[in-house]
């Protein structure tokens, strides 16, 4: 009788703290509605923003360019890159830069090389963003400020990648 005692108390133990985790777990009634309106993050999207539709493939995009006549902004950089997380923390946090981006670019971010000559213009390195026109041209007027990494960009230097997306928007429009 003695063991059938310790296992009846042992099963108790065990639904009590079933019980317990599962009242843990339980969303109070209150937030259920909002549960449902919670959007999951998209995975294309690496953390750049996920309210953003992001392409897949640098071939996507260029054929998405050429029918919408929006210009793509290719993001190349690493998730163990402590220059690209920077660039990616004041690339979310700029309201404007998420706003275009969502608005008036194709949008992909690559965190492999590309096989792409033309999305390496000056190297490899990352992070590096490249703006590319619909007649699939590398807009290499638009760089940031760095002689020797043309097409990189630093935490403080938001202020020029804004002012490069309006101009790969207002050129745009005024060479087609």
């Amino acid at each position: 009788m003695h063991s059938f005692q310790l296992l009846c108390f042992l099963l108790l133990c065990n639904a009590l703290v079933v019980a317990a985790q599962r009242k843990l777990q339980k969303v109070p009634e209150q937030e259920e509605e909002n549960v449902t309106q919670i959007r999951m993050p998209q995975t294309l999207s690496r953390g750049w923003g996920d309210e953003i539709e992001w392409v897949q493939t640098y071939e996507e995009a260029l054929a998405i360019s050429r029918n919408s006549k929006k210009p793509v902004m290719v993001i190349h950089h690493l998730e163990e890159c402590p220059y690209s997380q920077a660039l990616k923390k004041a690339f979310v946090s700029s309201p404007e830069i998420q706003k275009m981006a969502q608005e008036d670019f194709i949008m992909l971010n690559l965190v492999h090389s590309s096989t792409d000559d033309n999305l390496a213009p000056d190297g490899h390195y990352v992070p590096r963003i490249l703006f590319v026109d619909p007649s699939m041209t590398v807009r290499a007027d638009l760089t940031g400020k760095y002689k020797n990494r043309m097409y990189a960009y630093e935490p403080e230097d938001i202020s020029n990648l804004i002012e490069n997306m309006r101009r790969a928007k207002t050129l745009l429009h005024t060479e087609l």
